[in-house]
């Protein structure tokens, strides 16, 4: 797996994802700001690896901050968490991630500045490390309930790039394709930005596992056919009820999947669900750039120029939509999140 996330010579690199699948670049970002604006224009995307990527952010802001005095570098430190976390509201790891930098670095007052710094950046390094092992873990829990020979829908990408590694949907596919079970996979391609296009099926071709791209609206007649029977999605945020926010279009094939008796299975870690969230409906939706709908890449038109429109990133689906919740924990009804994960 190419590295989506790293922390190296200095700089936190990042796989460009913006440019896949024609290249494979990457982006060393030396300040934080850099980092911000990477996870703002989604040249790294995925709830985990925006939490993982956004740690490592706090510990490059804090590697560059220049005093003696602890108060000032705690709130230099803690403005840099704030310009963080204002890059993207609804992936809920992000937030995660920088509160957990900030109590590592609230609990080392008294320290010297120069030890502080250097145990921030291992905690960012602890948390992209724990996110493969949850990942794997998890993937091992889901890949029980994929069959020899079934057909598996995915939306958007939940794999190895949209974490530190691995993946979560797809990890949960990677599993069971290493468990020699012999699966297919349709990867709705995930208008408008086509994350299931150009990101999936790029990163299920590198692991040789089989993958067939459709466009988002033919999922529905693929079901009725009897060539899809089973659903596993990310998350970018999970309510206490166990309502779902992932990328826009989920939704969709929630509803249609429960029209054809096909089980709907979420994959997510610990950090993706939000026990302050008590449902959906409080659940912040980013509203992105029109050009993302109106052109390809921001470049070739496809829609007439000024028409009004409607860009949100993200839907919700209610919880009596989900099968199941795949987490490092176990498999989960969504009404039994709340309870598994109150001490997390």
């Amino acid at each position: 797996m190419v590295p989506t996330v790293e922390w190296k010579n200095g700089a936190v690199r990042l796989l460009d994802q913006s440019r896949l699948p024609e290249a494979v670049e990457f982006i060393d970002c030396r300040d934080y700001q850099a980092v911000a604006d990477a996870i703002r224009t989604l040249k790294v995307r995925g709830a985990p690896a925006i939490g993982v990527t956004a740690a490592m952010g706090v510990a490059l802001g804090a590697q560059t901050v220049q005093t003696t005095h602890q108060v000032t570098f705690m709130q230099t430190v803690l403005k840099i968490c704030d310009e963080l976390a204002a890059t993207r509201p609804t992936a809920v790891n992000l937030f995660w991630a920088i509160e957990r930098m900030k109590r590592k670095m609230e609990s080392l007052q008294g320290q010297p500045i120069s030890s502080t710094k250097q145990i921030l950046l291992a905690e960012s390094q602890a948390i992209l490390e724990e996110d493969i092992t949850l990942c794997k873990t998890m993937g091992r829990h889901g890949a029980r309930l994929i069959q020899d020979g079934q057909t598996v829908l995915t939306h958007c990408n939940a794999g190895s790039l949209a974490t530190a590694g691995y993946g979560t949907a797809l990890g949960v596919i990677r599993a069971a394709w290493e468990q020699g079970k012999k699966i297919k996979v349709i990867a709705d391609e995930t208008r408008p930005v086509l994350q299931g296009a150009r990101l999936t099926a790029w990163e299920l071709m590198q692991d040789q596992i089989p993958v067939t791209l459709i466009t988002d609206n033919m999922a529905g007649s693929l079901m009725k056919q009897g060539k899809i029977q089973l659903c596993v999605v990310g998350a970018d945020r999970i309510a206490a009820n166990g309502d779902v926010a992932n990328k826009i279009g989920t939704y969709s094939v929630a509803v249609l999947a429960k029209a054809h008796n096909i089980p709907f299975y979420v994959a997510a870690p610990y950090s993706t669900i939000d026990l302050k969230t008590k449902t959906g409906d409080d659940i912040p939706i980013e509203q992105r750039n029109a050009l993302e709908v109106t052109t390809i890449h921001g470049s070739r038109p496809v829609a007439p120029k000024d028409v009004a429109v409607y860009n949100p990133a993200f839907d919700v689906t209610p919880a009596e939509l989900i099968t199941g919740i795949i987490t490092e924990r176990g498999v989960f009804k969504p009404g039994e999140v709340a309870v598994q994960f109150q001490s997390k």
